[in-house]
């Protein structure tokens, strides 16, 4: 038998029929939120019901504030936004579809909270109404997004139609030096590939560096692996993957437990396995990044400097290049780090976990804001846990806004948003034109990047604020 991927593993054990090169794939899971209420419109229309609701979870996140909690539902101002927090709600409970709802204790953005239970496993095929899923691939599992006709499907069926796309792996090995994070690292990953660099592949992510990573900074990578062009973005289980997984509530237990370590340990790539195109980085020589201009490709060490469009390699990145820093309202050669910002934003799927909350803590504790600063947590269990040990009273004490969990400032759905001519320092995964508000401009940086931020009021070399400390 010829030697194998994990995707093709896992890809191959999921397939049930096939028709004019596509396969009909089944699903393991499936993901929604408040803006899925197409898909349910487009099932009441068909006179459909979900085929396999327990295999379906339904969360609260992009539309909820992250202030005012206290009267659940009732405090949402918004008519609007009220009205699809209700109606995801409704849906769920005619189709008896989970749902971790405004007041649920479990709360969470759909990309934090399935890890947190053990819903999201090794092996699985996982589809989201978001195009961050790729962030369960971190566990060694097929996850990616799709849109509203293509859920609707999936809770017709449990099954969804996809071409075969290729196979990429990223191998990154070497130390990380101080003060070098998960995000630093896919963030330089996508600065040498580009946004496009990897379209139509599934990124498998190998090496030291990734080996040495916890589950938390594993889904970090895999979460931007879209902002690369990537369909999805895995990395394969191992002794860490299974240590976080067990005994969590959806995790298997007893005698099914050692039955899926024997399954899980099955889905690593073959030693002798092929991949349509490989990219290997050092990450020892690696620095804390930040992106300067409208794609998250735009992202250089907080040592550089904005770049020059008269250097770029043709005509093309050079008008991209001027564009960008029109936009972003920056003069080429400018010191990164010279940089001012208006706000911080902490939080998103990409960073609103416990881990980076400690990260951004150990900063904190080093002065006081000197511009606004929100961290929002990605769920209720994050919440409590950075409670629990006094995270938010260092946040209050340095003068940063403590919030309830959601999408927040990310998404700038939900009236959390930035103002036009705004520059923040955020965690979030994305810093297109208006992302974060109507002329807003984003940085996308770490947890303690954006701390360091916070305390300055410019890009900040954390490594040079921790030195002086």
């Amino acid at each position: 038998m010829a030697a194998q991927t994990m995707f093709d593993k896992i890809w191959g054990r999921h397939k049930v029929a096939e028709e004019d090169g596509e396969l009909l794939l089944y699903v393991d899971r499936a993901l929604i939120h408040e803006g899925s209420s197409h898909a349910f419109a487009a099932l009441d229309a068909q006179k459909r019901s979900v085929f396999r609701p327990q295999q379906i979870f339904a969360f609260n996140d992009h539309y909820v504030p992250t202030t005012g909690r206290d009267e659940g539902v009732d405090g949402i101002a918004n008519p609007e936004i009220r009205n699809m927090v209700i109606n995801l709600a409704a849906c769920a409970t005619q189709h008896g579809i989970t749902h971790f709802g405004i007041d649920d204790p479990r709360q969470g953005i759909l990309h934090i909270v399935p890890p947190e239970l053990g819903i999201t496993q090794p092996g699985l095929l996982m589809v989201g109404a978001d195009s961050h899923t790729s962030t369960h691939g971190a566990f060694g599992c097929l996850a990616f997004g799709v849109g509203a006709s293509e859920m609707m499907h999936v809770m017709a069926t449990q099954t969804i139609w996809q071409r075969k796309p290729k196979t990429m792996r990223i191998v990154i090995d070497g130390e990380r030096g101080f003060g070098v994070t998960a995000k630093d690292v896919i963030l330089a990953v996508i600065a040498r590939i580009g946004v496009g660099g990897a379209t139509g592949h599934v990124i498998e992510y190998a090496g030291s560096t990734i080996a040495a990573m916890s589950m938390e900074a594993r889904m970090t990578v895999c979460n931007m692996s879209i902002e690369a062009g990537g369909r999805a973005g895995m990395i394969a289980p191992d002794a860490t993957t299974f240590d976080y997984l067990a005994n969590r509530p959806y995790a298997p237990s007893g005698l099914a437990w050692d039955e899926a370590l024997a399954a899980w340990r099955s889905l690593p790539s073959d030693a002798a396995a092929k991949f349509d195109k490989v990219v290997e980085l050092d990450a020892a020589g690696l620095a804390p990044m930040v992106t300067w201009g409208t794609s998250p490709e735009h992202a250089l060490p907080i040592t550089g400097s904005v770049p020059d469009p008269r250097h770029a390699p043709d005509a093309a990145k050079s008008a991209e290049i001027s564009a960008a820093l029109d936009y972003m309202a920056l003069k080429a050669g400018t010191p990164v780090a010279d940089i001012a910002v208006d706000r911080v934003f902490i939080g998103s799927c990409t960073n609103s976990r416990i881990e980076d909350l400690r990260a951004a803590a150990e900063v904190a504790k080093l002065g006081r804001a000197k511009v606004t600063t929100w961290v929002v947590p990605g769920s209720r269990t994050v919440q409590r846990q950075a409670e629990r040990e006094g995270l938010d009273r260092v946040f209050v004490a340095a003068g940063f806004e403590w919030r309830d969990p959601g999408c927040s400032l990310c998404t700038a759905i939900n009236g959390d948003q930035l103002q036009p001519g705004e520059r923040c320092a955020s965690t979030s995964n994305r810093n297109f034109r208006g992302r974060q508000g109507t002329g807003g401009r984003t940085h996308l940086v770490s947890p303690a990047m954006a701390a360091a931020a916070a305390l300055t009021g410019h890009l900040t070399d954390v490594r040079e604020l921790a030195r002086k400390a």
